[in-house]
């Protein structure tokens, strides 16, 4: 099968390594996995999905399933189906934020409790694998209901508007599952003005990939927030659980600032509440919720380990750099119109300019995340122990270095074959001579280092 089980996911290309085929002896296996009695299952709009979901909804029914299928939605709203509608587990077919071609899915059990490479997927590959035990004794397999429940969970979104003022958005859903769903939010709530641009799915992405942390992928966004004169932009992934935002003057800001801004909102509605962020981020972030009284907590990379952090933790928020925010109150999910929606709460709680409530919080000088190739990823991390013997570190997520002036973070990808730097300093000339000096750390300690995109 070609590798298709990841950390996080099931991801391959359609349909020479993930096809109806797969998609069905991974339904059925799913079900005798958890053992479910019920699932639900949504598609978002690759041109793939429909198939790969009606091939897997036969082995979850061949397996005894009953099988709800909620049609093209998004993960978020997946994930609240699961929840609301006391499933045993469900799957949501999408690749997410990948080019068309690909597809992928991503399983839950029930409560949406993520299957993932630490939990879950392994055993599901080997049921694949190995071929499937004795099904369980059903002589007529499963069932099979279709169900809409776009309106009760836009009804539940709606519910988080605190005290709106009038305000003007421009949301580019990136011809991903966002558009439909954002549409029906912004007319329950019509005191904030929508401008929408390619709201309409479309498994092609005609305009551009559907990955609000590329720069590429949001430049229409930026124009056109600067040509209306909107207070803010929003860009979504292909299924709406990750999102980027855009000031009024048409500025990207970080997902690390995103994070402590809401993290700042939520503690005003929940005073010394728990708040988790991803080791990758900005300093400025666990300041920010410790100054406002709130308790900040570090995670590992990676939604299967923040969710499981979310639930011991019985934390309010989590933000992460790649764009995902989780919430305690829609099920310790990541949800990328609620977050959103958290923006705009907080935009008309202050009355003030988006980029004047960012820029006290641009403290700091940081890279932005390096993507390295390299052929001996032990050869680099002993190397750069060795260089930094002095230093604060650990090793929650690969290998953390910290000095009082600037700090590092390396660490493999869970996703690609690539190891990933972040560093931030205190001011720009120590970033700029910290980051020539890792980098020619990592070369010297393997000559086959690559730079990637």
């Amino acid at each position: 099968m070609g590798g298709i089980f990841k950390a996080y996911d099931i991801r391959g290309s359609y349909p020479d390594e993930l096809n109806e085929a797969t998609a069905k002896k991974i339904g059925a296996a799913f079900v005798l996995l958890l053992n479910a009695q019920s699932i639900v299952i949504g598609r978002d709009m690759r041109l793939s999905s429909s198939a790969l979901a009606k091939a897997f909804i036969e082995g979850a029914i061949a397996s005894g399933a009953s099988v709800t299928d909620i049609g093209m939605t998004s993960t978020p709203l997946l994930y609240y189906a699961i929840i609301d509608g006391r499933f045993d587990g469900g799957v949501m077919v999408t690749a997410s934020h990948l080019p068309g071609g690909m597809n992928g899915l991503k399983l839950c059990r029930e409560e949406a409790i993520a299957l993932s490479g630490d939990q879950g997927l392994p055993d599901l590959e080997r049921l694949v694998h190995e071929g499937l035990p004795v099904q369980r004794s059903h002589p007529s397999g499963g069932s099979y209901q279709e169900l809409d429940m776009v309106d009760r969970y836009i009804e539940k979104l709606s519910s988080f508007v605190h005290n709106p003022r009038p305000l003007k958005i421009v949301v580019d859903a990136g011809n991903g599952m966002a558009g439909p769903e954002v549409s029906g939010f912004f007319k329950r709530v019509p005191i904030w003005t929508l401008i929408p641009l390619y709201m309409e799915p479309d498994g092609r992405f005609p305009h551009h990939i559907a990955n609000p942390l590329l720069p590429s992928a949001t430049r229409d966004l930026q124009a056109m927030v600067r040509r209306e004169n909107a207070d803010i932009g929003v860009a979504f992934d292909g299924d709406a659980d990750r999102c980027g935002f855009i000031d009024e003057k048409g500025g990207r800001i970080p997902e690390a600032l995103v994070t402590a801004l809401i993290g700042e909102f939520l503690l005003t509605k929940e005073p010394g509440a728990t708040i988790l962020y991803d080791l990758r981020s900005s300093r400025i972030v666990p300041e920010t919720i410790t100054r406002l009284g709130g308790k900040a907590v570090r995670t590992r990379v990676g939604h299967a380990f923040i969710k499981a952090t979310l639930r011991e933790e019985n934390a309010l928020f989590a933000g992460e750099l790649s764009g995902h925010y989780y919430y305690r109150d829609m099920g310790f999910t990541d949800n990328a119109i609620f977050t959103m929606i958290q923006m705009l709460n907080f935009l008309s709680l202050k009355d003030i300019p988006l980029s004047r409530l960012i820029h006290p919080l641009q403290k700091y000088y940081a890279t932005g995340e390096i993507n390295i190739r390299v052929k001996d990823k032990d050869a680099v991390f002993t190397a750069l122990e060795e260089n930094y013997k002095d230093a604060r570190k650990d090793h929650l997520d690969g290998l953390s270095i910290e000095y009082d002036a600037w700090w590092f973070n390396l660490r493999a990808s869970n996703t690609e074959p690539l190891m990933r730097l972040n560093l931030e300093a205190n001011d720009a000339t120590t970033q700029e001579e910290k980051k020539k000096e890792i980098l020619e750390t990592i070369g010297k300690a393997d000559p086959s280092m690559k730079m990637e995109e």
